[in-house]
């Protein structure tokens, strides 16, 4: 699995994602990439799995269709979320790509 971490998230989190091919958005050049322009370089360099502290993205872009997982951490300092490594590595794992079925519908 490709895994990128958005240029918000700790790079000591990139060791115990090992297992993965797990890249940086600042190693790639792509730390100045807003939203919507990450998310395509993303998928078009054909990662699987964004891990980002952006807790808004999901408000800010229309996910519909899009073919990369997203794994929202809701803190991005090492200290804070070094104790929940384990958490997120599984979610990471976890993640599946690919457009997501719709909403059942209400009532």
């Amino acid at each position: 699995m490709k895994v990128l971490l958005d240029a918000n998230v700790a790079h000591d989190l990139r060791p115990y994602l090992q297992h993965h091919d797990t890249f940086t958005a600042a190693y790639l050049g792509w730390a100045g990439l807003k939203n919507g322009e990450l998310l395509d370089a993303a998928e078009w360099s054909g990662f699987d799995v964004l891990v980002t502290g952006d807790r808004t993205l999901h408000y800010e872009q229309n996910l519909s269709g899009r073919k990369i997982a997203l794994v929202s951490l809701s803190a991005v300092s090492w200290p804070v979320i070094e104790p929940h490594v384990a958490k997120i590595t599984t979610a990471v794992d976890c993640a599946t790509t690919g457009p997501k079925p719709p909403n059942p519908p209400l009532g």
